[in-house]
């Protein structure tokens, strides 16, 4: 179902899954291009935990998704922001947890939430440097440095036109580490995690793509730490 809610900047669309009642999960999408190419993936995720009984809401966020908003007129904090104001208005009447996957890892610090679950989660700093490193590929530059400078129009980057204030602001982001969180990773990351699963970096793929039986694994652990959350 579509539906939309308000933030202090706006009003923005979100898609609902699942039943009316219980917990609901507000799920935070990776940043830029791996949004494109990993929307069917979450969407698959969520309908699995509506199967589960667990509903849960896809914000697009300003200049993310359908929005009216270009990207190179947002900032960190907008999305920080929209975030916040999408898990108030449903912590109005329910229990709200969120979940994210990649770069959403930095959205949901200040959003007031009941646990965190992070599917390979990524500094900021490590989005940039991907993300100028693909505009070098592209380019032939030696170095894209300028590229974070505040001052100067938007960078062209990944097809997007971000501005320089918000590749400044998520070099200096990390995942936040409110407990409770639990953090999944491929088993093919070296780095820390309550639990590692097979399967391909969805977000690497040069066109969008879905796995529809690691969403339904993920749908299990977010499904069962939720209960624990509750216990």
């Amino acid at each position: 179902m579509i539906d939309q809610y308000d933030w202090s900047g706006g009003r923005e669309a979100m898609l609902r899954f699942g039943p009316a009642t219980g917990p609901v999960v507000i799920a935070a999408m990776p940043l830029f291009e791996e949004a494109n190419r990993t929307r069917a993936f979450m969407v698959s995720i969520l309908r699995a935990l509506a199967e589960r009984g667990i509903a849960s809401v896809l914000p697009d966020l300003p200049g993310t998704g359908e929005s009216l908003t270009e990207t190179e007129n947002t900032s960190l904090n907008d999305w920080t922001d929209a975030f916040s104001f999408v898990a108030q208005q449903l912590g109005a009447d329910t229990v709200v947890y969120g979940i994210a996957i990649r770069g959403g890892a930095l959205l949901d610090a200040e959003a007031q939430l009941a646990g965190r679950w992070h599917f390979a989660p990524v500094s900021g700093d490590s989005l940039v440097r991907d993300l100028l490193r693909t505009r070098l590929a592209g380019s032939g530059k030696e170095s894209a440095g300028e590229a974070i400078e505040l001052s100067g129009p938007p960078v062209e980057l990944a097809g997007n036109r971000v501005a320089r204030t918000l590749l400044a602001q998520l070099k200096a982001a990390n995942p936040s580490m409110i407990a409770p969180l639990r953090t999944v990773r491929l088993d093919s990351d070296t780095q820390p995690a309550d639990l590692k699963v097979g399967g391909a970096p969805l977000w690497r793929r040069s066109e969008p793509d879905n796995d529809p039986a690691l969403a339904r694994l993920l749908a299990d652990d977010i499904a069962a730490w939720i209960a624990t959350c509750a216990a």
